[in-house]
């Protein structure tokens, strides 16, 4: 019975070392997420006289999101990642048929250990970048090019394999803000856009400690 729980300690502290060195300040991480979500949409529109109108379409949105990432400190990661997200418009007073973001910005992730080679972990990023409109606004096509902000955060949980291969899925809510000004048949039109989303994502993610594999074994 001694030998059994002695068993059962080493297995437990080899379970958690193994998790807690893919963690270890000084390592990196490298991967991506693709993700599947619906959002919801406000958009306000300011015309030439100054009236406003509002619109809730909602959208069905495809994304991909490599990220490279070092631990400043055990279990807290850092970095810079890219999040491209293609996107089909529905229930507009306009025609929108596609919108595509791509967006630069830097994330934060702090993972809290299990002991089975798995870890929960909370994840924040900000991103800024371009999106691009294809609309038919007044019977004529428009290419619409504007800036736009983003934020998002929420949990995930990853499982590591001895060859320091993750595996995670992450759930994060989701908020965009852009605007753009637009000027048809002398008219000019002010649109600014607020996006509300949860995301389901997966993915995976390599750890390595500086050029050289992990290898736990």
């Amino acid at each position: 019975m001694k030998k059994f729980s002695l068993l059962t300690t080493i297995l437990f502290l080899s379970a958690y070392t193994l998790s807690a060195q893919v963690t270890q300040a000084g390592n990196f991480m490298i991967g991506s997420t693709f993700g599947l979500s619906s959002a919801q949409s406000r958009i306000t529109q300011i015309n030439a006289a100054g009236e406003e109108i509002e619109e809730t379409p909602s959208s069905t949105q495809f994304s991909i999101a490599p990220s490279i990432g070092y631990f400043i400190l055990d279990e807290f990661a850092v970095g810079i990642g890219m999040d491209y997200t293609f996107s089909k418009v529905d229930n507009t007073g306009e025609d929108f048929t596609r919108d595509s973001d791509l967006l630069f910005g830097p994330f934060a992730r702090y993972f809290f250990l299990t002991t089975d080679d798995s870890a929960i972990f909370l994840e924040a990023n900000f991103g800024f970048g371009n999106a691009r409109d294809d609309k038919e606004i007044a019977g004529q096509a428009q290419k619409i090019n504007t800036n736009i902000f983003a934020l998002g955060f929420g949990p995930g949980f990853t499982v590591v394999s001895s060859g320091s291969i993750g595996i995670e899925a992450l759930v994060k809510y989701n908020y965009a803000r852009s605007d753009f000004d637009t000027e048809i048949a002398g008219a000019k039109q002010q649109t600014i856009s607020k996006t509300n989303q949860f995301d389901f994502s997966v993915g995976f993610r390599y750890y390595f400690g500086g050029l050289a594999k992990i290898n736990p074994n």
